[in-house]
């Protein structure tokens, strides 16, 4: 975490001109600040259904939040032999998963809990602060019905699209890594410091076209990260196969 602070606190990227278009085109928030919880209930809706018919496992590691982890569809293979249940959706913010709790968190009771999301929490102007206590009330409803489930909270990405808001970006994963510190079964996993160069700015190699969302190539290193944590948590995880093609000058 100390070497992910002292890279960040020089990092000014330039903005690529196709970061800028695809900001222009359709904004830089993935249309979380559209409007409140509410925006997401038809997405809400078709999870619940997708549920009754095809019931998930107990006992899962269930993975939450925004459209980093929709956008996850390789789960079940990254982490072969672990039951997995994603319920990512939309461009959410940490509240809109608190929100939708007693539907798709509640019901699965998982073992684990891995959330993403802050990312659009941040672009949607909250300060450091304000995304600390909406974690904090996520895990409040979160335990309130299930008290003994762990929690690991990824730190939010460093990316090219929003370079100018990781600043606050990375005051939020400070404030949420000291006060995950101080509490019993709420995990902080850091997976920024190794999506930086040695410069202190974002990996284009590990992101899409639009500067915002990830290749495989960034989902690996999230893969690595949480591992430990998930055999922390009594699964058995696996090794899986896969073939991402380095950096240029990476070995």
């Amino acid at each position: 975490m100390h070497r992910l602070i002292s890279m960040a606190r020089r990092f000014c990227p330039p903005f690529p001109l196709v970061a800028l278009a695809w900001v222009l085109l359709f904004g830089g928030s993935s249309g979380a600040e559209a409007g409140g919880p509410e925006q997401w209930q038809a997405e809400i809706a078709k999870l619940v259904v997708d549920d009754a018919a095809h019931p998930p496992p107990r006992d899962a590691a269930l993975f939450v939040g925004s459209s980093s982890i929709r956008l996850w569809t390789t789960l079940a293979k990254d982490f072969p032999g672990v039951p997995t249940i994603n319920r990512g959706f939309g461009g959410s913010a940490i509240a809109d998963t608190t929100f939708y709790a007693d539907r798709i968190v509640v019901p699965y009771r998982p073992k684990l809990i891995v959330m993403y999301a802050g990312d659009n929490d941040i672009a949607e102007g909250r300060t450091s602060q304000q995304v600390l206590d909406d974690f904090k009330a996520f895990v409040a409803r979160v335990r309130r019905d299930l008290p003994g489930v762990a929690i690991a909270y990824l730190s939010i990405k460093p990316s090219v699209a929003r370079g100018a808001l990781w600043p606050r970006m990375l005051a939020a994963n400070e404030d949420i890594a000291r006060w995950a510190g101080t509490q019993q079964g709420v995990i902080f996993v850091d997976v920024a410091t190794k999506m930086l160069d040695a410069m202190g700015r974002p990996r284009p190699d590990l992101l899409r076209e639009d500067g915002l969302h990830m290749r495989p190539a960034g989902y690996a290193i999230w893969i690595d990260a949480l591992r430990p944590v998930l055999v922390s948590h009594g699964f058995a995880v696996s090794v899986p196969v896969r073939s991402v093609t380095p950096a240029a000058g990476r070995r």
